[in-house]
């Protein structure tokens, strides 16, 4: 599993120009699953994205979560996460989870996501849709996990 962090002043995702999930500050999350990936790994990637130290104290350091900021997150599924682009010039999503089988994962992360900072804390885009992810990025901060 992989989730790409960004930490930002705001964030939204429209589908057919509605918005389906916004956020003001805190971290968009990309989360893709490896074809491979068993549920194992979810507490794990929920636990680290919430406690991360992610965002400056006074001192201007990353010592704060996004917990500490009374931040929020916004959950966008992401299957390219895993698209290869080694070989020829199309990317190759060989190692990517279909997404039938990549829904539990997702729903378990959000889930889990909800459980450590709240449920009214946690927004999300539309699993397997069209969507428009718009942003504007804080620093610009951004990270990948993978586990």
């Amino acid at each position: 599993m992989k989730v790409l962090i960004q930490r930002v002043k705001e964030a939204r995702v429209t589908v057919s120009e509605k918005v389906v999930g916004e956020i003001a500050q805190g971290l968009l999350l990309f989360f893709g699953v490896h074809r491979e990936d068993g549920p194992e790994k979810i507490s794990w990637l929920a636990e680290k994205v919430v406690g991360l130290r992610i965002f400056e104290d006074e001192a201007g350091k990353m010592n704060r979560s996004v917990q500490d900021v009374r931040g929020k997150l916004l959950v966008v599924s992401q299957f390219t996460l895993y698209g290869d682009c080694e070989g020829g010039r199309r990317p190759s999503f060989t190692q990517t989870m279909p997404g039938d089988r990549a829904l539990p994962f997702y729903e378990t992360f959000v889930e889990k996501l909800q459980e450590k900072i709240g449920r009214e804390n946690v927004a999300t885009g539309s699993f397997g849709a069209e969507m428009q992810v718009h942003l504007v990025n804080d620093g610009p901060v951004t990270f990948i996990l993978s586990r």
